[in-house]
């Protein structure tokens, strides 16, 4: 009778180890599809390298990014349509736009008042921003008056 025990507990533990395996399997197999690029026939230990690189690298583009839109917004420098800078430092163009943001609800409302000349490059960096966000843009208002353009954004976060 022992013995029969013994094989029970046996069973249970070599069932426990085949799930425990198939879990981190699994786990690794999610982590290999969330890499851009990762090696067809790589190691775990490169995978792992791998995640590793590219969770740094995503940190310091957010970081670099975080600095680009603070320049921007203190108006150190000027970006086009492309988001390619055309301007910095001491003689970086002053602009008489005036962007609000407003959060209402489950609803993003951005407010842009800019010149005709700035109207699409502008609205489009308005946007960019919005979708780098991943908000979801759900209705784009503007009228002209004399020579400015109001905008009214609405999106989804």
């Amino acid at each position: 009778m022992p013995r029969h025990g013994r094989n029970l507990t046996q069973i249970d533990r070599n069932a426990s180890e085949r799930e425990r395996r198939r879990s981190i399997k699994d786990l690794y197999s999610r982590l290999a599809f969330l890499i851009p690029t990762p090696s067809p026939k790589g190691s775990l230990p490169e995978l792992v390298d791998q995640a590793t690189t590219h969770i740094k690298q995503m940190k310091e583009r957010v970081e670099m990014l975080k600095q680009r839109k603070q320049q921007i917004l203190e108006g150190h420098i000027s970006v086009n349509a492309d988001h390619e800078v055309v301007s910095g430092g001491s003689g970086s163009i002053i602009r008489s736009s005036i962007i609000t943001v407003c959060h209402l609800d489950s609803i993003l409302q951005v407010c842009l008042t800019c010149g005709l000349t700035d109207n699409f490059m502008l609205i489009s960096q308005v946007i960019h921003v919005l979708m780098e966000e991943a908000a979801q843009v759900v209705t784009l208002n503007y009228s002209i008056t004399d020579n400015k353009i109001f905008y009214t954004v609405y999106a989804e976060p």
